[in-house]
């Protein structure tokens, strides 16, 4: 028995998306007719997956972390439970509220009833299912250990979740007070400064410096119209085109690391991640060389992806990994250090642990030390703004003042 998702018609017109699982597309057809609708199109999710094409369905498209998270925590209950592979991708399936995650684990409940294991039967999904994933289902159904790798693998999955929304969540105030400061000046320099200043210009006076700057300024804004809104979401989407060129993006991900604010932002991310992920992977009994190549995939930016590489290259021959990411100095010494200590001491995944944790903390601790100084900066900068324009409006007028007295 196979996943198979399809497009019908309702009897009222309307377009019916859905998976089913059965032995052959026949089958799903008899199945639509039967239930009133009139079947559009029935295809296989699992051959689909296999020859590499992305559907409308949306199936080529990756699960979201958060998403993928609670799958993972609810299948580690589940089979801790007492439950097979199959009943517990059953519950998933029901339970889960998207259509493109109820898709994917359809697919993968139909090449488990086909026989494949479970890692396998991820691995026909690996925009949905990372190279972790596949390594430690497979060390777990290998083990008969499936329970236990479920549940390290659900709390990496929440604490790397949890570490996302800790960062984005602690730059949301600072965002939305910059976004609403430059909506705010600009209304004020395309409506009300056009109207103060033309009583200026009329009276044919020699304006400050500040005021004929002010009124450039102004006009500048208001010329261009509805283009800016057409000229910045241009730029980024050239932007983005630029990104997507591989020497491009390596110059930016390397200007990153030099720029002192976001350079320990970066470095923090993604040594938290190399971190957890070679902890979590070399404590599921993955050896060392096996666990890098999966690493190598979360670490996001370029030339800390390269000295990764750089490090896997030279285990193979016999290096040491505190000393290979040494070199690039490009990791955190904390980090480097607790690996060093785990290498000598034989203790290498609990000292991961230790350096994902200890990284966490403090990239979470920084997170909010600087964003607690960026919004009372923000603040100060828009009320120099706004005094800015007050001060170019007020000078002519004691000018003005001066002359009649």
């Amino acid at each position: 028995m196979a996943a198979y998702e399809y497009q019908a018609l309702t009897i009222k017109g309307r377009t019916d998306k859905g998976v089913l699982e059965a032995d052959t597309e026949r089958q799903v057809r008899v199945l639509l007719r039967e239930r009133g609708l009139t079947p559009l199109n029935v295809e296989i999710i699992s051959e689909k997956k296999r020859a590499g094409k992305k559907t409308k369905f949306g199936i080529g498209r990756s699960i979201s972390t958060a998403d993928l998270a609670l799958i993972t925590r609810q299948f580690a209950t589940l089979v801790r439970a007492g439950m097979t592979v199959e009943q517990c991708l059953d519950a998933l399936i029901e339970q889960t509220e998207s259509p493109k995650t109820k898709s994917i684990l359809a697919g993968v409940r139909g090449n488990v009833l086909e026989g494949q294991a479970l890692s396998t039967s991820m691995a026909a999904f690996p925009n949905a299912f990372p190279d972790i994933f596949r390594f430690l289902i497979d060390a777990g159904e290998q083990s008969g250990q499936l329970d236990q790798i479920l549940e390290r693998l659900a709390v990496y999955m929440e604490s790397r979740q949890a570490l996302q929304q800790k960062v984005w969540q602690a730059f949301i105030y600072p965002i939305v007070v910059s976004v609403f400061a430059i909506i705010i000046v600009t209304i004020l320099m395309a409506y009300v400064v056009p109207q103060v200043t033309r009583v200026f210009i009329n009276t044919g006076q020699e304006l400050p410096w500040l005021t004929k700057t002010l009124i450039t300024i102004s006009d500048i804004i208001t010329t261009g119209g509805l283009w800016w809104p057409v000229l910045f979401v241009g730029l980024f989407f050239a932007a983005r085109a630029a990104l997507a060129q591989h020497n491009i993006k390596l110059a930016w991900h390397k200007l990153l690391l030099k720029m002192p604010i976001t350079s320990r932002l970066v470095r923090g991310v993604n040594a938290e991640r190399l971190a957890n992920t070679l902890g979590i992977l070399t404590a599921s009994g993955i050896p060392l060389l096996n666990a890098m190549q999966s690493a190598v995939q979360v670490v996001s930016n370029l030339p800390m992806r390269a000295a990764v590489d750089n490090a896997l290259n030279q285990i193979r021959e016999g290096g040491s990994l505190s000393r290979a990411l040494g070199q690039a100095k490009l990791f955190p010494p904390l980090v480097i250090h607790l690996i060093a200590s785990g290498e000598s001491s034989g203790k290498l995944d609990m000292m991961l642990t230790r350096a994902a944790e200890a990284q966490s903390r403090e990239l979470e601790n920084w997170v909010k030390t600087f964003t607690s100084l960026l919004e009372p900066l923000l603040i100060v900068i828009m009320g120099v703004v706004v005094l800015l324009i007050v001060m170019a409006i007020l000078l002519p007028i004691f000018e003005m003042n001066q002359l009649i007295r």
